[in-house]
């Protein structure tokens, strides 16, 4: 899919129709243990261990893509939810 990076549409912060360029939405860094680490690690090493013993499912066919949407005149950016694209491309 082809996306123009700069359009016209509604920003939240203006309440108006104004210019937003368009930017994707990089994944932040991740540090230290989060509450499923702790969860698991809390279980016992011996026996079944519940809901972490489960063999997880396959990847879905296409991920979501997430965009960021900076408006031109008030410089705030806003997120909307993200859809399913094979190949994603922002363009001139």
């Amino acid at each position: 899919m082809k996306m123009p990076t700069k359009f016209r549409t509604y920003c939240p912060f203006c309440r108006k129709h104004t210019e937003h360029e368009v930017e994707k939405v990089k994944k932040g860094k991740e540090y230290g243990l989060h509450w499923i680490d702790r969860q698991k690690a809390r279980r016992g090493w011996v026996g079944n261990r519940g809901k972490f013993s489960k063999v997880p499912g396959g990847d879905k066919p296409t991920k979501k893509v997430n965009l960021r949407y900076r408006c031109k005149t008030c410089k705030k950016a806003h997120l909307r939810a993200g859809f399913r694209a094979g190949k994603f491309e922002l363009t001139e």
